[in-house]
């Protein structure tokens, strides 16, 4: 209810804006204003923005530790104003300037006629500045790379798609590659990420939704092992649910970690699985795909759309792809990781 408030303020005052990971399709993708995902795995220039900023609005945001890294220079130039229904988040992780208490869209409308409209050009033109420095994947035709694996889906899926993931790698690639066009199109584990959150919710939301509506899941191989279970379930009630598996054949996210900062001294990130997943989703009574570049995925999914029930699709991607770009825990702007 508050995304179109919300929209007519940035509008109106030309406030430019950046979402966190739960906040992911309240700003569609590529709105003029939009900057895109903040924080740890965020894109430089939404990071860059709130350590210039003067004046941050956050609306129902509570600043967790993958947003504001480290909370004493968080948006340090900054006055801060805090949006929240709820008082006890209100100044609890980061110091604020002013804090309102009240659902977001009644405040975000009883705000809008007191602000003046205005345009701020030489702010917007210092943030196409930052843009060009933001970090760009490169795209290969030989290897499945996953910024194109997620566009595809996309083009294949469409605006109306709800897009669902478990926790990990993939889960950041997905918060910032997915095209999204709608509040309430990106199911998400958040706080307390949970590894295996992807296939029930995915049911959920189909069974909520009904069987003609879209719904495709994202996941990892180590994610996708602690719940892949319920394709039973899936299967059982026919729903139609694309679940694409991002193999890397480690535990990425944690490998990442152990690759940046702890000397590439690895530690139960590669369990040596030998899980087939075309044979394991025959098992089950669904059918399953494998690919290993852009076309055959292109296929693949092209070809899942057009069935009835539930399907896998396994994605082999490279165990040394990242999330880039990433800030360090307890770093800022200036520790921002790029390559």
């Amino acid at each position: 209810a508050a995304c179109q408030p919300l929209r007519d303020l940035l509008t109106k005052a030309d406030i430019p804006a950046t979402y966190t990971l739960m906040a992911a399709g309240v700003l569609s993708y590529g709105e003029e204003h939009n900057l895109g995902l903040l924080g740890m795995h965020g894109c430089y220039t939404a990071n860059k923005a709130i350590d210039e900023a003067d004046l941050v609005i956050a609306v129902g945001t509570r600043f967790s530790d993958r947003v504001a890294l480290n909370p004493d220079a968080f948006a340090k130039r900054a006055k801060i104003i805090q949006i929240d229904i709820d008082p006890s988040e209100l100044g609890k992780n980061v110091d604020i300037d002013l804090s309102l208490t009240g659902d977001a869209s009644y405040v975000l409308q009883a705000i809008l006629p007191h602000v003046k409209e205005a345009k701020h050009a030489d702010w917007m033109d210092q943030i196409h500045a930052w843009q060009a420095m933001d970090y760009k994947p490169v795209d290969s035709d030989t290897e499945l790379k996953p910024h194109q694996i997620i566009n595809e889906i996309c083009e294949q899926a469409g605006p109306e798609a709800v897009y669902v993931t478990d926790v990990g790698q993939h889960q950041m690639w997905a918060a910032q590659y997915l095209h999204h066009t709608k509040s309430r199109g990106f199911l998400t584990s958040g706080g307390l990420g949970t590894m295996g959150f992807g296939y029930g919710a995915a049911i959920g939301a189909q069974m909520a939704l009904g069987r003609d509506a879209r719904v495709v899941m994202l996941t990892g191989d180590g994610s996708f092992h602690m719940n892949l279970n319920e394709a039973c379930t899936a299967v059982s009630y026919e729903l139609p649910i694309i679940t694409v598996i991002f193999n890397n054949q480690v535990l990425g996210m944690v490998r990442q970690w152990q690759t940046a900062f702890y000397g590439k001294r690895f530690s139960q990130t590669d369990p040596h699985r030998k899980t087939n997943f075309v044979k394991l989703a025959e098992g089950f009574g669904l059918k399953g795909y494998h690919c290993e570049n852009l076309a055959q995925f292109q296929e693949a999914f092209a070809d899942a759309l057009k069935q009835k029930g539930p399907t896998w699709i396994e994605c082999m991607i490279d165990k040394d792809e990242k999330v880039l770009p990433m800030i360090p825990g307890g770093g800022d702007i200036n520790d921002i990781i790029m390559k």
